[in-house]
C-alpha cells in the first residue's frame, strides 16, 4: 500500500481515491469511507488549523472504522490518492499513520 496524489498517480491501475471529490478525469476506484467530511475541509481551508483537522478526522472518520477491514477492502497493492502534493498536509498521511499504528503496516508516499 502506498499514497500519492491525483496528478502524479491518478492513471495508475491500483489508484484509489479517498478524496471527498475526485477529478472528473479520474476513472479509478473510490473509497468514500476514508474521505474527509465536507464541513471539515471547508473549515481547514478557512483557518489551516492542522491540529483541529487531525482531531476531527480521527473522531469522525478513522475511529469509526475497523482498520483491518479497511485494509482488506483496499488491498495491499492500492495507492491511496487525494489532491495535495507530496510534503503538504493531507489526510492520506493520517490514513498511512493510522494503518501503521493499528496494523503495523508501513504505507509509503510514492
Amino acid at each position: 500500500m502506498n499514497t500519492s496524489y491525483f496528478a502524479k498517480s491518478g492513471k495508475n491501475a491500483n489508484a484509489v481515491s479517498i478524496a471527498f471529490i475526485s477529478p472528473k478525469w479520474f476513472s479509478g476506484r473510490r473509497y468514500e469511507k476514508l474521505a474527509p467530511k465536507y464541513w471539515l475541509l471547508k473549515k481547514f481551508k478557512e483557518d489551516l488549523d492542522e491540529q483541529f483537522y487531525i482531531e476531527h478526522y480521527y473522531s469522525e472518520v478513522l475511529n469509526r472504522l475497523d482498520p483491518q477491514e479497511v485494509y482488506n477492502e483496499l488491498g495491499p497493492d492500492c495507492i491511496l490518492l487525494c489532491w495535495e502534493k507530496s510534503g503538504k498536509f493531507c489526510h492520506r498521511h493520517l490514513v498511512a499513520k493510522w494503518f501503521n499504528e493499528c496494523l503495523g503496516i508501513e504505507v509509503s508516499e510514492i
